[in-house]
């Protein structure tokens, strides 16, 4: 089996969904441009029947990208389908994505219909597609909650309609990684023609397990992950593409897999989308998070800087970032305080040392870091008060 595993990037349409996120047409063509640079498979433009700005963008899109396939998504109505088709027509590499609930709690509340006439609007629509785009992805939504069988009957059907991608949503982060790994793993073996489509995974992050669900139908036989950058999206957000994409990189001695991603381009991904949004980043979110590469314990401090593997599995650049970031506050070691005063010019004697490294760790108590100006500040009312005392002491010799 092929160990390239494909990125399908949403985004724009998953990710937009998140209250807050939402972005007007020019934003949403910036962000994909980037996408595309950032090296993802497929990039989900938009919901094209939801409004005519979003298929106006999707539109877009698809005539500005090149590299990476553009998806429109739509459900199994007609009406959808020929306003997905339409906005990606002009794309390099247009894909549709059609879905439709199977659970039997959505069937029964939400579309009030039978398996029977689930199944029928599942092929009749892509079928329906396929006579248009070769690329089409049907997506079992709530797959994780469904029962297996019928996937399994679904899936083929549509499979044996033209779909080249069937997707397993765990659409409310339901399952748990082992669960989902099973379901996958049943899929690929009991679906009869599973060779002629790809398995696709779309986890969200309701119990914070969206991504080593991911990764544990990776192992199983997936070959598409649907993430988003930041791991935005409805509720506890998508997969983060940054973590998926990380993971596989940084343990391919654990999990031999390849992906497109140009990893350089992550954290000017992320960037990109908290300015458009005005949502910021949680400091602690893995891989682009502000303090995923710092240090404030002065022990972790002191590993990093004698060597970065002490504490770091993987380096910044291989993110997009420059450098880690050694802060410095009351859990600081004198070994990295003068290390960041070396950085800044500054070469101290053990004596002076000491005398500024008890003034910070006394400001840090206070401010709970100490930036680059507060350290040039101390050392200029230190070099001031040593001028001071020099004086006094002269003064007192030349009055004796």
């Amino acid at each position: 089996m092929d160990n390239h595993i494909k990125i399908f990037d949403t985004t724009l349409r998953d990710g937009e969904q998140s209250p807050g996120y939402s972005m007007n047409r020019q934003e949403k063509l910036r962000l994909a441009l980037q996408l595309e640079r950032l090296g993802v498979d497929v990039i989900e433009a938009g919901f094209p029947i939801a409004s005519d700005g979003d298929y106006e963008t999707v539109k877009a899109i698809g005539k500005a990208v090149k590299k990476s396939s553009v998806a429109a998504l739509c459900r199994t109505k007609k009406g959808d389908l020929e306003r997905a088709i339409s906005a990606v027509q002009h794309a390099a590499k247009p894909r549709i994505h059609t879905f439709i609930a199977t659970s039997d709690i959505h069937l029964e509340y939400k579309l009030q219909q039978t398996r029977e006439e689930v199944l029928d609007s599942a092929v009749e629509a892509v079928r329906f597609a396929k006579s248009y785009v070769d690329d089409v992805e049907f997506s079992a939504e709530d797959a994780s909650r469904s029962d297996p069988e019928y996937l399994i009957e679904i899936f083929t059907a549509v499979i044996e309609a033209g779909a080249t991608t069937i997707n397993v949503p765990d659409t409310v982060g339901y399952a748990l990684p082992w669960e989902y790994a099973e379901l996958i793993e049943t899929l690929q073996k009991r679906i009869p023609n599973i060779d002629r489509a790809t398995i696709s995974v779309h986890c969200h992050n309701d119990l914070g397990m969206a991504v080593a669900s991911s990764l544990m139908a990776v192992r199983k036989g997936a070959r598409q992950i649907e993430c988003t950058v930041n791991g935005i999206g409805e509720r506890a957000g998508n997969a983060s593409l940054e973590e998926v994409v990380m993971a596989l990189k940084t343990r391919r001695n654990s999990m031999d897999y390849t992906t497109s991603v140009n990893t350089t381009e992550i954290y000017p991904s992320s960037q990109m989308l908290a300015e458009i949004t005005g949502k910021g980043v949680q400091p602690n979110k893995a891989i682009v998070g502000e303090n995923a590469f710092a240090h404030e314990a002065g022990i972790h401090q002191h590993g990093v800087l004698k060597n970065p593997l002490t504490y770091e599995i993987m380096t910044p650049e291989s993110v997009g970032l420059t450098c880690n970031k050694i802060v410095i506050g009351k859990h600081s070691g004198r070994f990295a305080l003068c290390k960041k005063l070396e950085d800044l010019g500054y070469f101290l004697n053990k004596e002076d040392l000491n005398s500024i490294y008890s003034q910070v760790t006394k400001l840090a108590d206070e401010r709970k870091v100490v930036e680059d100006a507060d350290l040039i500040r101390l050392l200029a009312k230190a070099s001031l008060d040593r001028r001071q005392e020099s004086s006094h002491q002269s003064a007192k010799i030349m009055g004796g």
